[in-house]
């Protein structure tokens, strides 16, 4: 049974242009472009955090058509600053892992923007399972983004999910993704990572 690893980070914000801006004074580096995603009425700009993995802002996009399910990431209720919400695991096979995972975790659902294809897990009302701390689940189709992104030596170094349930949500995961930067606690509901950048560690709340 082949498991997945962390993907990448989904920085949620009320516009690209804000969350962008919040990203670069935060890290000192720019964002890279990175494009619409029409059936979910979203758009997105990324970050490269090594070769495997990336960071995603993502925000409504005022231009698109209101799409008629709920948008991913319970974006049709984000409120307040940009922040990060979700994250992302790369599994080898989705609909085997999906098997795996906790009800609620969404269907497959084949995505494209530009060259990439991908699978995704899609749940229904566009929310994740405990509270939105279990990742998001994906299967790339060929190309990934994050070997393609500028390198700006920017590096996960932790990630750390916490969560009232948290022995539960260990117990739920712990068959989709062993990553050893990933941790989980008892706490709020709140996902929380360190960045490794060339001014020291940095904490993306």
């Amino acid at each position: 049974m082949a498991l997945g690893e962390i993907d990448h980070l989904v920085v949620s914000s009320a516009t690209l242009s804000e969350g962008v801006a919040f990203l670069e004074d935060l890290l000192g580096v720019p964002m890279a472009e990175g494009g619409e995603h029409p059936l979910m009425g979203t758009h997105n700009a990324l970050l490269s955090l090594g070769p495997a993995t990336y960071l995603e802002v993502i925000a409504i996009n005022p231009e698109a058509s209101q799409p008629d399910h709920a948008r991913w990431f319970d974006l049709d209720y984000f409120t307040g600053p940009t922040r990060l919400t979700n994250w992302a695991v790369r599994v080898p096979e989705l609909p085997e892992a999906l098997q795996r995972a906790p009800a609620g975790m969404g269907v497959a659902t084949r995505l494209e923007r530009g060259s990439l294809v991908w699978d995704m897990a899609i749940s229904e009302n566009g929310r994740l399972p405990f509270d939105g701390c279990a990742p998001g689940m994906l299967s790339w189709a060929g190309a990934q983004p994050a070997p393609n992104l500028p390198d700006q030596a920017i590096r996960l170094a932790a990630l750390e999910v916490t969560h009232p349930e948290a022995e539960a949500l260990s117990v739920a995961i712990a068959p989709l993704v062993q990553d050893d930067r990933l941790s989980v606690h008892v706490g709020k509901p709140a996902v929380a990572a360190w960045l490794d950048t060339p001014n020291g560690l940095v904490k993306l709340p």
